[in-house]
């Protein structure tokens, strides 16, 4: 199932679900919208449908209180850095009010010099959870979804912190959907593109991950709550660069799907 956030016609943001033409359903590529929120409760069907280039994808889930992100996740990312493998896992957070959607404008801001792309698998949590075991870490994951990790490069080596560097509003894009139907062996075995301008500059798969989604899920959550609607960003491959205002950014993940933003300057 693809669980997505719309707007039609101008009308506030509602949930639906899509059925793709891949699917050889009898509704293919239309949204079907439902009532309420699925990521906390039962939905029903409202009869409404929309086909999908008729209304506006919005970021699939809006993290009702944290993006928690890994770092140096990739044994090649972290080479082209420069660093290390970590001995234990780096982790970081993005505040909610960095989350975009799809074809929402990433802005690069006045205070950065070099802006670059992340392309990333995000794990949506589907239940309040703490200290999960690794063989449970199933039973809270929602879903999948595709993410860019925006990052001012300069300004992430330039301060022993990363927040600043990470967490300007529009750095966290997320879509199309999320992919509930995906088990956690399918989830860790897709390939990853990131596309700057249609050409490929990133190209991996989540089974080169030095920690597994299992792995990831357990280790966050040993130190803080997850909450239904908090999303993992579980790090990217090499391959990382700039990309500047008029561009525009895609990041494809196997079996979810394609976000794509562009690029624009900051006007403040």
């Amino acid at each position: 199932m693809r669980i997505a956030r719309f707007s039609a016609a101008g009308a506030d943001p509602a949930f639906g679900m899509v059925e793709l033409a891949q699917d050889n359903g009898e509704f293919p590529d239309t949204i079907a919208q439902v009532t309420g929120d699925p990521l906390v409760g039962p939905v029903t069907y409202t009869g409404a449908r929309f086909a999908l280039d008729e209304v506006r994808l919005l970021a699939p889930v809006i993290p009702r209180s944290k993006l928690v992100c890994m770092g140096m996740n990739w044994a090649q990312h972290a080479q082209e850095m420069g660093d290390d493998l970590p001995s234990t896992p780096i982790v970081f957070i993005k505040p909610n009010t960095s989350v975009i959607g799809p074809d929402e404008a990433i802005v690069y801001p006045a205070e950065s010099h070099f802006l670059s792309y992340e392309g990333e698998l995000a794990i949506v949590i589907g239940r309040i959870c703490r200290r999960v075991p690794v063989e449970r870490a199933s039973e809270v994951i929602f879903g999948y979804t595709c993410a860019n990790d925006v990052t001012a490069r300069d300004l992430q080596h330039e301060e022993s912190q990363w927040t600043r560097a990470k967490g300007f509003d529009t750095f966290a894009p997320l879509g199309p959907w999320i992919v509930t139907h995906m088990d956690i062996a399918e989830a860790s075995n897709l390939t990853i593109r990131t596309r700057v301008q249609d050409e490929v500059v990133q190209e991996g798969t989540t089974a080169d991950m030095v920690h597994g989604i299992a792995e990831i899920v357990s280790f966050i959550s040993g130190f803080t709550t997850l909450l239904p609607g908090d999303v993992i960003l579980s790090g990217t491959p090499n391959g990382v660069g700039p990309m500047d205002a008029g561009q525009h950014v895609s990041v494809e993940i196997e079996g979810i799907g394609t976000l794509t933003n562009p690029i624009v300057a900051d006007q403040a």
